[in-house]
């Protein structure tokens, strides 16, 4: 017989010596700052677990008894007080740091993102990119930047996910109840909730705002649930990345269009806008339409919109691109190209992409209407620079509008706490003011190596802990015998941390190669199970609910794991978010990461694992192409065989001979004799002092704000003087470009003799047919290199190293060649290299007002 169960909630009281615990519960900065958490783990340690780690849903559930009791522990008071102390610092300290100091007084920057990692107690997040905005929106705190944020509220998250018996990911999860989270609606001077509306497939869908507080920083999610709205439309916002391409569309409307209508009824009036992949690029067509009913001309409004929007692409396969069908994207925003006056095909073309694909791309609709634009390392800017060259059809990728930052990660939000207190004692309290000084980092060193050591092996002893309480919930859920688990959990042994331990833990998806590992699975046992030198690997991750072979791959290790070589040495861990994720990085002894290379856009996990004194084991791509330096980790030099089979085995083999012949040895060089290994130690220390002042998210952000948010900002101060005049002349000039450019061409008028002595100068002069322009609307330059004597050499060059031997000369318009109708132009240099040296000269576009060289994607060459 069924019974109806019903639900009531009694809330305990604060007393008043507690009362700003809400205050802490309520700012997000608790995600990055340890002792806050423990003011509420310290009250009731079981309930923080069953909580999820949410201090808000923590304080709700709570006895009173026990509050009152800390209420008038003195101690617990003192820890509180110290606390507060530190949070009113720093809340009350507003003054900018480093790059934010140049920003003018009005500026903001408004970022937009479809997912934020900032914690487990807010599932607004799935993955990578969630987990780099919430670090970016921290980061962005700490360093007092005007900044805002804009995301969806998710009201059931992700999925939480168990393993079976079989290896199966099991997809759980609930609906959260926002009264329980860190968010707060917005309202009205009226105390009435803030409300925007989107006219979607002929109906008004209304959208109401929650408003999430992180540090300095606000960050503002849109949701759709609604009492006006039909139950269709209230559930758009419900799950993130949950349902069909139908569902996904609604969601980018929603976070972009209405995300711009959400700012401009706060009143908030951002100068510069950052589009955190393709998901917001929506927000570029309601900014057209606000340009466009001011009677402003459309190529007025693209520039005016696009002089002040970053985009950056975190997608290193065209494939991955987000799209959308014609017929879907007109059913939702067919009102669009009349809001914009233009047609139907103009207002497709705004998303055309340069493949032959025939849906709307947004990543082409993000191109076409911005003019900064990134990817996420070395090498996924260049990934990104060959993908996107069509745009600039006539331009060397390397040259064309993208560029890169590489990730970083948030190191007070990763840093274990006992890392804290070993920098305070050796390397002083200035240190988390110097996390972008690599000189200062070398003071790692002056760490005595037992200490270091030992450091370690606590953190790791509290990941094994936290790692064997959860597998043996796992198992036994599973109705593994006891007997069984304990010798699964052998090695997993709080109390004898000194086991080779490590860790694999990320979306599983097919490019990052989970089983690569098990290439071959003899000499893999041969190396784990060798006496005196065992080795645990650790798996955790989710695979997307509708990706199956990312699933397959995740039975296939637990059913590695169940072989009799490999028990307790492959281990599945489920439930992966960002509480297992802290442990994992803080804890393992070597972070093992084997993508399909040149497919890793740049890859976080590493840097967090190395901050805390773990060493990578890696391919060589994403950040760690750029980080390796020979003596901080392993790289796996990738196989540049183009067979997938042959490839697999080479990369599989490289890692066997790695683990064989260094890892291994290495970690238990010493171990029985003095108790830690000093050769493992060293490796780990020059891992920590490369890594973290280099991939650091103060650093990333930094970056952003000198190379992208204040050329953007004074871009759009340019553009938009004058009523957008100057935005109006800018896209005029293109247009009188465009229609000329057929006709422009550059001959040699004057070459310099094939020999100079050194001192002597070089004089060239080129006659140029402009085709009806401007001599000041070219640029006409020489490009100076050393002579190629041998290719097989400069083909291994990077492109960085062969812009090193490459100087630029701009030459001087001269006057009109009457008999030709050409103009002059001439250069005069005096080179400081010997030697065999080549030339070539080129012409292209150029305004004042051009945010990048090559924007327009057109060039002539001599």
């Amino acid at each position: 017989m069924s019974v109806q169960e019903f639900d009531i909630e009694i809330v305990p009281s604060l007393p008043e010596k507690l009362r700003r615990l809400e205050e802490l519960a309520n700012d997000l900065w608790y995600s990055w700052d340890p002792l806050t958490r423990m003011l509420f783990e310290n009250l009731d340690k079981s309930l923080w677990i069953r909580t999820g780690h949410n201090p808000k849903l923590f304080l709700r559930n709570i006895s009173q008894r026990q509050l009152d009791e800390a209420a008038s522990n003195s101690e617990y008071l003192k820890k509180y007080e110290r606390v507060l102390v530190r949070y009113d610092a720093y809340c009350s300290d507003q003054q900018r740091r480093d790059g934010g100091k140049k920003f003018e007084a009005n500026d903001l920057i408004v970022y937009f993102c479809a997912e934020y990692g900032f914690h487990e107690s807010l599932p607004t997040y799935s993955g990578g990119l969630g987990i780099l905005a919430g670090d970016h929106c921290k980061a962005a705190s700490d360093l007092r930047l005007p900044f805002i944020a804009v995301g969806l509220y998710y009201h059931r998250g992700y999925f939480a996910q168990l393993v079976d018996a079989s290896g199966n990911q099991i997809v759980t999860g609930s609906v959260s109840d926002p009264n329980h989270l860190p968010i707060e609606p917005v309202v009205d001077e009226l105390g009435e909730e803030i409300q925007v509306s989107i006219k979607m497939s002929g109906r008004n869908v209304l959208i109401k705002v929650w408003k999430v507080q992180i540090g300095h920083i606000s960050l503002y999610l849109l949701d759709t649930k609604v009492s006006q709205n039909s139950a269709e439309d209230a559930e758009i916002t419900h799950q993130l990345y949950g349902g069909g391409q139908d569902t996904r569309i609604k969601q980018e409307i929603i976070l972009g269009i209405g995300g711009v209508r959400m700012l401009r009824k706060l009143k908030l009036l951002p100068t510069v806008w950052h589009i955190n992949e393709g998901h917001a690029a929506f927000l570029l067509l309601e900014r057209l339409r606000e340009h466009r009913e001011k009677n402003e001309p459309l190529n007025q409004a693209i520039e005016a919109v696009a002089s002040n929007t970053i985009f950056t692409t975190h997608t290193p396969v065209p494939a991955g691109h987000d799209k959308f069908p014609h017929d879907l994207l007109m059913d939702h925003l067919g009102a669009f190209p009349e809001k914009l006056g233009i047609s139907v095909e103009e207002f497709l073309a705004l998303g055309k992409a340069t493949h032959g694909d025939h849906d709307f791309n947004m990543t082409s609709l993000a191109i076409n209407v911005t003019r900064h634009m990134n990817g996420v390392s070395r090498i996924h800017g260049d990934v990104s620079s060959e993908i996107c060259s069509p745009f600039w059809p006539q331009i060397e990728p390397h040259e064309n509008p993208m560029s890169y930052v590489t990730n970083g990660v948030h190191v007070p939000t990763f840093l274990a706490l006992e890392w804290n207190d070993v920098f305070d004692e050796y390397l002083g309290k200035e240190w988390r003011h110097s996390q972008c000084d690599p000189e200062f980092w070398l003071g790692v060193k002056k760490i005595p190596d037992d200490v270091f050591w030992q450091t370690k092996q606590t953190i790791k002893k509290r990941m094994l802990r936290v790692v064997r309480n959860t597998l043996v919930d796992q198992h036994l859920r599973n109705q593994v015998s006891e007997a069984h688990i304990e010798r699964m959990l052998k090695l997993i042994n709080p109390e004898n941390p000194n086991i080779l331990t490590i860790g694999f833990a990320r979306r599983f998806a097919t490019y990052k190669r989970g089983t690569l590992l098990f290439k071959d699975t003899n000499w893999l046992s041969s190396i784990i199970n060798k006496t005196g030198q065992p080795v645990v690997f650790l798996f955790a991750g989710k695979a997307h609910p509708a990706d199956e072979p990312g699933q397959a791959l995740l039975r296939e290790i637990h059913e590695i794991g169940n072989r009799p070589e490999f028990v307790g040495k492959v281990l599945v861990v489920q439930g992966y978010d960002l509480g297992l994720s802290r442990r994992l990085v803080s804890g393992v002894d070597v972070w093992l990461n084997n993508p399909i290379y040149p497919l890793e856009a740049s890859g976080t996990s590493g840097m967090k694992a190395a901050v805390n004194a773990c060493i990578n084991l890696s391919v060589l791509d994403g950040w760690w192409a750029e980080s390796y330096d020979s003596d901080n980790g392993w790289g796996i030099k990738p196989s540049p065989n183009e067979n997938p089979e042959w490839r697999d085995n080479e990369d599989a083999r490289t890692l066997y001979e790695l683990l064989q012949d260094e890892v291994v040895p290495l970690y238990y060089k010493g171990l029985a004799e003095q108790g830690f290994s000093s050769g493992w130690v060293k490796t780990a220390k020059h891992s920590m002092m490369t890594v973290l002042p280099n991939f650091n998210m103060n650093r990333m952000v930094n970056e952003y704000v000198d190379n992208f948010y204040l050329p953007a900002a004074r871009q759009g101060r340019k553009l938009r003087s004058d009523e957008y005049a100057k935005a109006g002349i800018l896209a005029n000039w293109k247009t009188k470009v465009d229609s000329a450019w057929r006709e422009v061409q550059v001959r040699s008028f004057i070459t310099p003799p094939a020999q100079l002595q050194y001192g002597q100068p070089v004089a060239m002069q080129v006659a140029v047919q402009l085709g009806g322009l401007e001599p000041q609307d070219v640029t006409v330059e020489l490009l100076l290199s050393r002579k190629v004597y041998h290719p097989a050499i400069y083909a291994q060059w990077s492109q960085d190293e062969m812009d090193v031997e490459r100087l630029s000369y701009k030459f001087k318009p001269e006057y009109a060649l009457q008999d030709t109708g050409e103009y002059l132009y001439a250069i005069n240099f005096n080179p400081d290299w010997c030697g065999g040296l080549s030339y070539k000269v080129r012409i292209y576009p150029h305004h004042e007002s051009l945010a990048h060289d090559f924007e327009m994607g057109m060039i002539k060459w001599l």
